[in-house]
């Protein structure tokens, strides 16, 4: 019979190690959780900033095609003129 309760005795010793592991590995699992939640949203937050940034250096790209350099201003202002003529044209067209 001591044998029995000794077994027992060993049962629940283990079973509350058990537990008591299980517990630990759900407050680390909550916190690598929470770590991942953080992260994720740190990530959307670089995304929108990323792209904002592409944004803009589009824009600023746009910017200084059509600024262009001394010698290729003439020649951007003269597309300009040009597209601007066009539109006036379409414009007269739809009017009609």
């Amino acid at each position: 019979m001591s044998e029995l309760t000794d077994i027992i005795n060993s049962l629940e010793v283990k079973f509350a190690k058990l537990i008591q592991k299980q517990n630990v590995l759900e407050a680390e699992n909550k916190q690598l959780k929470n770590s991942l939640a953080v992260a994720k949203q740190e990530i959307q937050q670089n995304e929108a900033q990323l792209d904002e940034v592409y944004k803009k250096y589009e824009s600023l790209q746009l910017a200084n095609s059509l600024l262009g350099s001394e010698d290729n201003r003439r020649d951007t202002k003269l597309k300009i003129n040009t597209l601007i003529k066009e539109i006036d044209q379409c414009i007269a067209h739809l009017t009609k």
